[in-house]
């Protein structure tokens, strides 16, 4: 642990000297085993290995926080909702850990401010909030144990964005729900891409959905499936009265 602890301390800038001190005021405790939170802020692009050639960094952390922040959610939905069936408490534990949600987290405690990493920060896609968010939760559970990983969620998950009757009125995709409504009201649906910008520096992709063959929104983005997202909300408006009437 020694040989892993030197390894990531020296991976550190001479700028991140405040770096523990930024990370008690984010965690509210002062860590015990330093080298878990090091690692929960190592990029994959410093391609740092422990002696057995393992990569440092915080993506089997993310492994470790996903897994906690599930476990405490269920838990508090369970004891909090206790007319909800299994279905019911697995789209509602879904809409608090969704990417989106996670990705917010992060960026209210800044995270990425104390990355390490050789890719510039402006670089990065929006999921490093989430991806960090949950690696600080593994770190915390491996450092701590399970009682201060859950007070950690508490505090920064729970109290203050867990309201269950929005939560209850809250989408998490359009497209799963335009595509459900479409089923139970036999009708057909299709997204394609008609325009795909490969060769530009940042690629984009368009898609048209059509309902019972009739184009009824677009979408465009950096990804199919954000631009199929994009359009399903479009045509979720667009449908809402029916849609609600039929959910």
């Amino acid at each position: 642990m020694s040989f892993i602890r030197n390894i990531l301390k020296n991976s550190r800038s001479e700028e991140d000297g405040n770096f523990f001190l930024q990370l008690q005021q984010i965690l509210g405790f002062k860590p015990k085993n330093k080298s878990f939170y090091i690692k929960a802020f190592t990029h994959r692009s410093m391609n740092i290995k422990d002696k057995k050639g393992n990569p440092i960094n915080y993506e089997r952390l993310e492994f470790v926080g996903d897994a906690m922040l599930s476990s405490v959610i269920a838990s508090y939905l369970f004891n909090e909702v206790p007319h909800g069936d299994e279905g019911y408490l697995t789209k509602m534990r879904s809409k608090v850990v969704s990417r989106e949600h996670l990705n917010e987290l992060g960026r209210e405690l800044k995270l990425i401010d104390l990355v390490t990493s050789r890719i510039p920060k402006d670089n990065f896609g929006s999921n490093i909030h989430g991806n960090l968010f949950e690696a600080i939760v593994g770190a915390i559970y491996l450092d701590k144990g399970y009682k201060a990983c859950e007070k950690f969620i508490y505090k920064n998950v729970i109290l203050p964005h867990v309201d269950i009757e929005k939560l209850e009125g809250k989408v998490i995709s359009y497209k799963s729900l335009l595509i459900e409504w479409c089923q139970k009201e036999k009708k057909t649906f299709d997204y394609e891409v008609y325009e795909d910008t490969g060769n530009d520096a940042l690629k984009h992709f368009a898609v048209k959905l059509s309902i019972d063959d009739k184009v009824v929104a677009k979408g465009r983005a950096t990804s199919k499936k954000k631009a199929e997202e994009k359009a399903s909300k479009r045509a979720f408006f667009a449908f809402q009265g029916q849609i609600k009437t039929h959910t």
